[in-house]
């Protein structure tokens, strides 16, 4: 069972979500809140495994909430940002503060419950899509003058190969096809590189491997 916190300042967002949510045998609606502040005290109480963030709220938006949740002590719940635009510079920083993926509004409500599937599963909700339409973001913003994070050295040079793919929007079907292996060892290789880099999932992935400079923007 999925376990699910919805934060938004406007109740009938909160309830609309909450009813299609409840609706589902596999996921679970623990509680809601209408800001920031709230949700962080709520899913430090409630572990929740995926909270529903609106970016815009009062008292606390939902960037520094999720900054919050993100460094909270032990594994925390994934964000899944909700947003009217569609990829402004709110979803930019949301992912850089830790935020699993994001998603419009006014998606269809297929979308949205599969959303938090994929969240709750790991695989960060970032579509190659949607992953090109960040890269773009990338290209318009100053070069990072940060030093490659040392952790970077523990991948072998595969795990490196496929982090660069997965940071120039490639899916795994995608990757195991320029590579030639299987996509079972796609996926294998994507956990390993999770694992030794710290990262919740593959959104943070893309996001580490931008700013490190591992890749540059337009390669």
């Amino acid at each position: 069972m999925i376990r699910v916190l919805i934060a938004d300042d406007q109740a009938m967002v909160r309830q609309g979500f909450g009813a299609l949510l409840a609706a589902q045998p596999d996921l679970l609606v623990v509680g809601d809140a209408a800001d920031g502040a709230a949700a962080v005290t709520q899913a430090r109480r409630l572990d929740p495994d995926v909270v529903l963030m609106d970016v815009r709220m009062p008292v606390m938006d939902g960037l520094e909430a999720t900054r919050q949740l993100a460094a909270s002590p032990g594994a925390g719940p994934r964000v899944l940002i909700l947003t009217t635009f569609d990829l402004d510079d709110y979803v930019y920083e949301a992912l850089r503060a830790g935020a699993s993926g994001f998603l419009l509004k006014d998606a269809p409500a297929a979308d949205l419950v599969q959303a938090v599937r994929v969240v709750a599963a790991g695989d960060g909700l970032l579509a190659p899509s949607v992953t090109r339409r960040l890269i773009a973001e990338f290209a318009a913003r100053p070069r990072s003058q940060r030093p490659r994070p040392t952790a970077l050295n523990a991948l072998t040079p595969r795990e490196t190969e496929v982090l660069r793919l997965i940071a120039r929007g490639r899916s795994n079907q995608e990757i195991a096809a320029d590579l030639v292996v299987a996509e079972q060892t796609v996926k294998t290789h994507v956990g390993r590189i999770l694992a030794k880099l710290g990262l919740r999932d593959r959104a943070q992935a893309v996001v580490l491997a931008y700013e490190s400079g591992l890749v540059a923007a337009g390669e």
